[in-house]
């Protein structure tokens, strides 16, 4: 069984703060007390150019989806989109769900990334010197049944050495309990790695131990943002609208940590574990500096959280 232990009951809005004069300081405090922080309005005015990327970049997929390739995951289109089994009834036997859509094809994207505010309270949380982890990542649930994503930590996808990255996730559109809002668990981020299974998602946690009444839905406006803790337990439902819901994810990590297990099934992740104490700094590329300095390193990795 799991070692989950509930955390006193909080609404979405003790753990929400608007853009509008917002305390950096006070905002990390949240986050760190919680595991997850959402401030109402942070990404809103990048939302309509992000919707019209990310609307083409999933066009463009499944345009060639004829062309994907087979993956442990699923399917990748030529363009980077990931697909997996589409539903019984649906107009496709596969449905999108990480969208091949990065800093490098999306300026608005790398604008987002780069928002002061968002920095500001980064900044308190990690410390002055922050570096992207990954070339970003954006979900899209397709209409009328688009893929849940069970509860999970991040960090059994990629766990780090140190604290690992912090991810700010974006509603796109109006997000809702109908169209898949993302589901926290306050406070798990306190309990270490957590065992997970393979799941039609990837890896997850054993529903009848982490069932969804145990989290809380966050819902929200397009520009609301999501700030979760590598290991905070979080996932969505399916989408039951007419519509898609789209989101778009920025991580970011101090320039010294690095992952030290990389997995998306339990057996891959058996064999990266055998493997993580042999892990290196010097064998990731190090990624885009948003604030602060990287300082020289020998080995190729980074000098210590605030040097200058």
């Amino acid at each position: 069984m799991s070692a989950f232990v509930m955390e006193p009951k909080i609404t979405a809005d003790e753990i929400s703060v608007p853009v509008e004069d917002l305390d950096a300081a006070e905002a990390a405090e949240v986050y760190r007390e919680h595991g997850c922080l959402v401030v109402r309005g942070l990404m809103k005015p990048y939302i309509e150019e992000m919707a019209a990327d990310i609307g083409a970049t999933v066009r463009q997929s499944i345009e060639m989806l004829d062309r994907a390739e087979r993956k442990p995951e699923g399917w990748v289109s030529p363009n980077g989109s990931l697909f997996i089994p589409a539903p019984d009834g649906y107009s496709r036997d596969k449905q999108i769900m990480t969208v091949g859509i990065s800093y490098t094809t999306s300026a608005a994207f790398l604008r987002a990334a780069m928002d002061p505010t968002a920095l500001d309270i980064l900044e308190a949380i990690l410390g002055p010197n922050i570096e992207l982890f990954g070339q970003g990542q954006s979900l899209v649930k397709e209409p009328v049944g688009g893929h849940p994503k069970h509860l999970h930590q991040d960090s059994a996808y990629f766990e780090h050495r140190f604290e690992g990255p912090v991810g700010i996730l974006t509603y796109v559109v109006d997000t809702d309990l109908v169209n898949g809002a993302l589901h926290v668990v306050p406070g798990t981020h306190k309990q270490g790695q957590l065992q997970h299974i393979d799941t039609s998602s990837h890896l997850g946690l054993d529903e009848d131990e982490w069932p969804w009444e145990v989290s809380l839905p966050i819902t929200g406006q397009a520009g609301d943002s999501i700030f979760f803790h590598v290991r905070t337990v979080h996932g969505s439902k399916q989408n039951h609208s007419d519509r898609p819901r789209p989101v778009f994810i920025n991580r970011y990590r101090r320039p010294d940590d690095f992952a030290i297990i990389r997995a998306t099934t339990t057996s891959n992740r058996a064999e990266a574990e055998s493997r993580a104490q042999l892990a290196r700094r010097e064998d990731e590329p190090p990624g885009l500096m948003v604030r602060g300095f990287r300082p020289y390193s020998e080995t190729g990795g980074a000098g210590s959280d605030g040097a200058r």
